[in-house]
């Protein structure tokens, strides 16, 4: 009747990181100091001195974060010092961002503060598609394999 396996637990969590959530919400008078990591919508309105890691991430006028972020969707209001790596990149004109945004889509509205470079990337599943390299073995069967160069001293 009860296990003790970890294939119950497993499925159970799995299960609850597909139901959609509302948006988790940071207080303005909250203070985070660590990582974030989220698979759902986040708004933070307070400090985070830490990375945040999440789907869509909306930086409110009141926030502070000091920390790389990574998201597919990022609305910035607020101030940012980091790195921001998304898909896509929206700053408001309110927004203050001290750092390097790497992103496939960009918007500035007009006022918006930005003091880093930006860089245009390919989405993340073709970076990944970029690493592996297929080889055909015997039959019809294609093989991925991940390249690895090195470079060797002359002597």
């Amino acid at each position: 009747m009860f296990t003790k396996g970890s294939k119950d637990s497993n499925s159970l969590s799995q299960a609850f990181q597909k139901v959609p959530a509302p948006p988790s919400l940071l207080a303005a008078d909250l203070l985070i100091t660590g990582d974030i990591v989220s698979a759902g919508e986040i708004q933070i309105d307070g400090r985070v001195n830490g990375n945040i890691q999440t789907d869509v991430l909306v930086v409110g006028e009141s926030a502070h974060i000091t920390g790389e972020i990574r998201a597919e969707t990022v609305r910035i209001h607020g101030n940012v010092n980091g790195q921001i790596k998304a898909r896509t990149v929206s700053l408001a004109k309110t927004a203050h961002v001290l750092g390097d945004i790497l992103h496939e889509n960009l918007a500035i509205e007009q006022g918006a503060y930005l003091e880093g470079h930006c860089r245009r990337i390919e989405s993340v599943k073709k970076e990944k598609e970029s690493e592996s390299v297929n080889l055909l073995a015997k039959g019809a069967a294609i093989v991925k394999a991940h390249t690895h160069i090195e470079t060797a001293k002359a002597s």
